[in-house]
Formats: C-alpha cells, sequence, structure tokens
C-alpha cells in the first residue's frame, strides 16, 4: 500500500516515514503544499496525512481541492491545530479523520490501518483460499504453515490479497507498491513475484500467484 505524507517539519516526516516503512507501506514525502497537491492529483495514493499548516499552499486548501476535483483517497489530517473548530473545519471539508500534534506512533498506524480497511471487509484479517495474512500482527500462513516475508514480499503479497480474481499489471504493481522514484523498466517486480511464488506456492499442489503473458499478475486458485 503506498501513503503520501505531507508534513513540513522534516524530523516529523522522517519519523512518520521510517515508522510507515518498517510495517510495509511504501511512503512517499512532500514538505511543502503545492508538491503535495500535484503528488496527490498525479499517484494514486491508498491514503494520504496530510498537515494543516504547509508553506505555498496550506492543508485545508488541498483537501478542498482534491475532493473538487473528484479525489476520494483517504485523508487524515495530522496538524499541531487541535481545536474542536479545526476538526470540525477539517472533516466538514472531506477529511476521513484527524489526528493531533503531539501523537504516538502507534496510534498514528491503528487510524492509518483503519482507513485503509474502509469499505473493505470489518475485519482486519485477509483470506484467500488457505492463505491468511494478519495486518495487525503481520502473521502470514498458508495453511497451517508459517511465512516468514521481507517488508517488500509482504507489502506485494498485501497488495494481491486486497485484489484477489485482479489481474495486476507491472504498472499498477509499481504504483502501488514501489516509492515515486522506483525506475519501471527494471525487473524488480518480477524478481519479487518470483520470491513470493517460492514462500507461497513451492511445495503445495494448487498454486495462487499467476502470470499472465504479456500483462502481469493474478492471484487466483489454480483450477484444477
Amino acid at each position: 500500500m503506498r501513503i503520501l505524507v505531507v508534513e513540513d517539519e522534516k524530523k516529523v516526516a522522517s519519523f512518520i516515514k521510517k515508522g510507515l516503512e518498517e510495517e510495509s507501506y511504501a511512503v512517499d514525502v512532500s514538505y511543502e503544499g503545492e508538491e503535495g497537491c500535484y503528488l496527490a492529483e498525479t499517484n494514486p495514493y491508498d491514503l494520504i496525512i496530510l498537515d494543516l499548516m504547509l508553506p505555498k499552499k496550506n492543508g485545508l486548501s488541498i483537501l478542498k481541492e482534491l475532493r473538487d476535483k473528484g479525489i476520494n483517497t483517504p485523508i487524515l489530517l495530522l496538524t499541531a491545530k487541535g481545536s474542536v473548530e479545526d476538526r470540525v473545519a477539517g472533516l466538514n471539508a472531506g477529511a476521513d479523520d484527524y489526528l493531533a500534534k503531539p501523537f504516538v506512533f502507534a496510534e498514528l498506524l491503528a487510524r492509518v490501518r483503519s482507513l485503509l480497511r474502509r469499505g473493505g471487509e470489518k475485519s482486519p484479517v485477509l483470506k484467500f483460499a488457505d492463505l491468511t495474512m494478519d495486518p495487525v500482527t503481520r502473521r502470514v500462513t498458508r495453511g497451517v504453515v508459517d511465512i516468514e516475508l521481507t517488508s517488500k514480499e509482504y507489502a506485494l503479497l498485501e497488495y494481491f490479497m486486497r485484489r484477489p480474481n485482479q489481474v495486476l499489471t507491472r504498472t499498477m504493481i509499481s504504483e502501488h507498491v514501489w516509492e515515486s522514484d522506483f525506475d519501471t523498466f527494471t525487473n524488480v517486480i518480477d524478481v519479487y513475484v518470483n520470491y513470493l511464488r517460492n514462500k507461497i506456492d513451492k511445495g503445495n499442489e494448487k498454486k495462487l500467484i499467476h502470470t499472465i503473458r504479456g500483462v502481469g499478475y493474478i492471484l487466483k486458485e489454480q483450477n484444477d
């Protein structure tokens, strides 16, 4: 899952980016409003963490502009302005949640997970066939076997499991699992899909990760 953080305090932005990356999210960061708004408009983010007090363009203006353009990406406002009036203004402008500084990262992470589940299953546990992923504990199992994954392998598998039976192109995968500076002309995606296959499908009669030649990949149950 790919997240945009628009935060002008570099220490705060770095803290959030590091923490989210440790949870296997791909994270882009902008330190000012105009660039942040441009990134939000031109990239398919799964979530935006947006500060209100930003140089060049404030967060409330960005929020209103994105909603006016029909961009419905979940937005979490993160700011030092924590009065009731500020919260109401942000939520009325289209924000999905609000967290005041200073904050505990565990609460931020819980709110991020909650927003990413919006419109999906209420249960945080993802299941497909005999494959199970718990985003809270980060435990992945195939049947009764625990599967150890690297951060990027985990992020890739989560993207597959949130879109089962859907053909995912390499462009779609790069946009949601890798950061904005990812080189789409490399074979890194194919390499990581093979890593996943070796851990998910190797030794199992029914394969779950399939190649759609010339297009991309799909997570589906193998036909008998």
